[in-house]
């Protein structure tokens, strides 16, 4: 970011602050002079010994500040300063004593970016000791024990001049055994605002407030009527539960003048909470117990964006930069940035019952390259929030220019300030940081005012997408302290992109190359876009079978969504594991619709009927699907009119469903059978399932031997009953020739009697049961 060397235009003070500031300046001019011409000069053994003692003793003492109040103050204000310190040396520091001291005036932001960083003391840098009547003296330090320290000093006493930002050093000065002398043993600077008085032009300053979390819903539904929601855990309860990381977001968001920027995911899970829900478990689910604490936060959020600017990202917070990069050239990829588009309003007013605005785009990190801006702008955004370390200023503005600016193509990029961004990131539960991060935030937000005080301009700050509690704590300090001040005036996102743009800010997308390599690393890769194109490819398949779609497109559909989510970065594994389990449950509800394995299968005789069995295990019905039987040798078996033929499939949820095909035989011997399902697009659904008939057809020629020596049978049985009958009217007519038979058949001599029946030339039919073989329904 281009500044100037000073501050144009800055208004003065009182004149007693004048004379102060010009009798320090003129005490302070020698001493400088002497400074810079000290390394021209020969320096002695003891100047360079001291100097050299006075560089390493400056860290002999850790000086904490962990209060400063009031953050910007006034004339008749008391400044407040206090802490610790503690002897990080091995000897005892005695004659110690803390005091404040104000430095030099800085005149630009990089000043205070160089003073940030500096460490140690450095004579005439950290300026003059405030008077010792406001020193806090210790007789002495032991080592590694922390006392504590508090320094109050009448700001009129600060012998502060012009308006601006100053640096002021807490300092301990004190003496040990080695170096038995007075010297600056340890110091922390940090910085003061000064402003006393309205300026005549004030910045305006948008602060988004994220409300965003990582995912917690799996793709898992309950078979009941409300289709109960699987939680992957209860870590959500906790960060809305009193002291959690959500809870703290709403609760201070519901005081500041601020923008909201909500994940609609986020609102999805809690609002699913407030009913019965399930949280997996090793050995299955278990049921949830926070309906009152999720029921409590979203009334909380309810009130707190009511009148408020509310911006809805496309559910789930897809990864624009992973998509654009990874994931535009796999087919469909986009169409789901357009479906969380298209969700996240309704969520949004559904829950909260605010309208939101679904125009803005916000990238990782406000970083961009032309891809990423043309993935965000695809689904309908027309403004993108970008980040000042990424869109740089390259025109030589010696001022911070404001936000919004045009890049083309009817696109706006909304350029956050990289340094008021990222003010909050370090650990904010130090106090010391915590004191530190307000104290630089608002002396650059100052600082931005007095660079071109007659100019006004709008900034945006766009912090990290998931402060922890103590940083979003850090935040408020610094929002409430900024609203408070004189310089500063809040205003929300949608009149930040109203502002008139700097026609010379920068309009330049960066190009790819310039894309962070160590944001790159963490995106998402292209296999995950093809994991879901996979799993859409099968919800296609599965959803047009059944007779209601939306009880597993809506639960698949945002969990689609929700693995195309910023939160997975940095976390691959995590984001594999669910991919895997949202793929792995489709699967599963995909092969609750199948056919019934079938047994090898008797077929005899010319024609008959082959039934095969359809399951559905689902609690809805399925429609829409075609069962086809295939032979796989039509000379032999033909099913229907040829090699196959297809039914129609309509099976109500829990139960079976049996297709009857009509076959023709032609030639003994093993047929294999095909059966599969296919939807009415003609593509199959689930496996095939295979199996054998054995035809066992009788011939014509056959049937006509069998015929034949049925015909002889019958024949034969006539001849023997026409002689017998014959035989029995002759020995009617002739009663002695019967008589002589009848003494000849008791003596056992004689004429043989008449032949028996004939014995039947077919076996008695047999009694054994059937082989396993399935019987074959004719």
């Amino acid at each position: 970011m281009a500044e100037v060397a000073d501050f144009p235009g800055t208004s003065p003070s009182p004149a007693r602050r004048w004379l102060r500031r010009a009798g320090a300046m003129l005490v302070a001019v020698p001493l400088l002079a002497g400074l810079v011409q000290l390394p021209q000069a020969p320096a002695s053994h003891a100047a360079t010994k001291a100097s050299v003692a006075e560089a390493t003793g400056s860290r002999t003492v850790d000086v904490s500040v962990n209060s400063l109040t009031p953050t910007a103050p006034g004339e008749d204000d008391t400044l407040t300063v206090s802490g610790t310190v503690t002897n990080s040396s091995k000897q005892t520091v005695t004659a110690a004593e803390v005091a404040l001291r104000v430095g030099p005036l800085l005149n630009s932001r990089s000043a205070i970016d160089n003073a940030e960083q500096r460490t140690g003391y450095l004579p005439g840098a950290d300026g003059n000791q405030i008077s010792d009547k406001y020193a806090t003296e210790f007789a002495k330090l032991a080592p590694g024990i922390p006392q504590n320290f508090s320094i109050s000093v009448p700001v009129k006493d600060l012998d502060l001049g012009a308006d601006g930002v100053y640096q002021l050093s807490v300092a301990l000065t004190g003496q040990t055994a080695a170096q038995p002398w007075q010297q600056v043993l340890g110091v922390q600077r940090t910085f003061l605002p000064w402003q006393p008085g309205e300026t005549d032009t004030k910045t305006k300053t948008t602060y988004l407030w994220p409300l965003i979390s990582s995912t917690h819903v799996t793709a898992e539904t309950g078979s009941d009527e409300q289709q109960t929601p699987v939680f992957e855990d209860d870590s959500l309860a906790e960060e809305i539960s009193p002291g959690g990381r959500l809870e703290r977001m709403v609760a201070l968001g519901a005081d500041l003048d601020i923008t909201w920027v909500i994940d609609p995911d986020l609102l999805a899970s809690v609002d699913a909470m407030t009913r019965s829900y399930r949280i997996r478990t090793a050995d299955g689910t278990t049921a949830g117990k926070n309906q009152a604490v999720a029921k409590q936060w979203l009334d909380d959020l309810e009130k707190a964006v009511a009148d408020k600017k509310v911006v809805a990202l496309p559910f789930a917070d897809p990864d624009l930069a992973s998509l654009a990069h990874n994931g535009k050239n796999v087919s469909g990829s986009l169409s789901h940035l357009q479906d969380a588009t298209d969700v996240a309003a309704s969520t949004v007013e559904t829950v909260l019952h605010v309208e939101p605005s679904t125009d803005f785009a916000w990238p990782v990190e406000g970083a961009v390259d032309p891809s990423i801006v043309e993935v965000a702008t695809s689904a309908g955004a027309d403004m993108v929030i970008a980040r000042s370390d990424s869109l740089q200023e390259t025109g030589g503005l010696t001022y911070t220019p404001s936000a919004a600016r045009p890049i083309g193509g009817g696109t706006t990029a909304v350029v956050a300030d990289a340094r008021l961004s990222t003010a909050f990131e370090g650990d904010m539960t130090n106090a010391e940081k915590s004191t530190l991060a307000v104290q630089e935030f608002l002396a650059q937000n100052l600082m931005i005012t007095l660079q071109d005080p007659q100019k006004q301009r709008s900034i945006v700050v766009a912090p990290q997408r998931m402060p922890s509690a103590s940083q979003a704590q850090t935040m408020a300090t610094a929002l409430t302290a900024l609203g408070e001040s004189r310089w500063s005036e809040a205003q929300d996102l949608s009149e930040a992109v109203k502002a008139k743009p700097d026609p010379n800010a920068t309009t330049r997308v960066p190009s790819a190359k310039q894309y962070p390599s160590a944001l790159r690393k963490q995106e998402l890769p292209q296999s995950a876009f093809e994991e879901i194109r996979k799993t859409q490819d099968a919800l296609d398949s599965f959803t047009v079978i059944l007779t209601d779609s939306s009880r597993v497109v809506t639960p698949f559909g945002r969990a689609i969504d929700r693995q195309m989510s910023t939160s997975w970065r940095g976390r691959a594994a995590e984001a594999q594991q669910f991919r895997d389990g949202v793929q792995s449950y489709l699967e599963g509800l995909t092969q609750r619709v199948k056919l019934i394995d079938k047994s090898p299968a008797k077929l005899s005789g010319r024609s008959a009927t082959i039934p095969v069995t359809v399951q559905n295990n689902l609690v809805q019905g399925v429609d829409r699907l075609w069962l086809r039987l295939t032979s796989t040798k039509p000379k032999r078996l033909q099913i229907g009119d040829g090699n196959y033929e297809e039914q129609p499939v309509k099976v109500a949820g829990g139960h079976i469903q049996t297709v009857k095909f009509t076959t023709t035989t032609n030639a003994n011997g093993p047929v294999p059978v095909i059966a599969q399902l296919y939807t009415e697009d003609g593509q199959p659904y689930g496996p095939e399932v295979r199996f054998d008939l054995e035809v066992t057809e009788v011939p014509p020629s056959v049937m006509l031997v069998i015929a034949g020596g049925l015909l002889l049978l019958v024949l034969a049985g006539f001849r023997m009953y026409t002689q017998r009958k014959r035989a029995a009217a002759l020995r009617a007519d002739t009663p002695e020739a019967g008589s002589e038979q009848e003494s000849g058949t008791e003596s056992g001599s004689g004429d043989p009697g008449q032949p028996s029946d004939p014995t039947p030339d077919t076996a008695p039919e047999s009694t054994d049961p059937s082989g396993t073989g399935e019987r074959v329904d004719r």
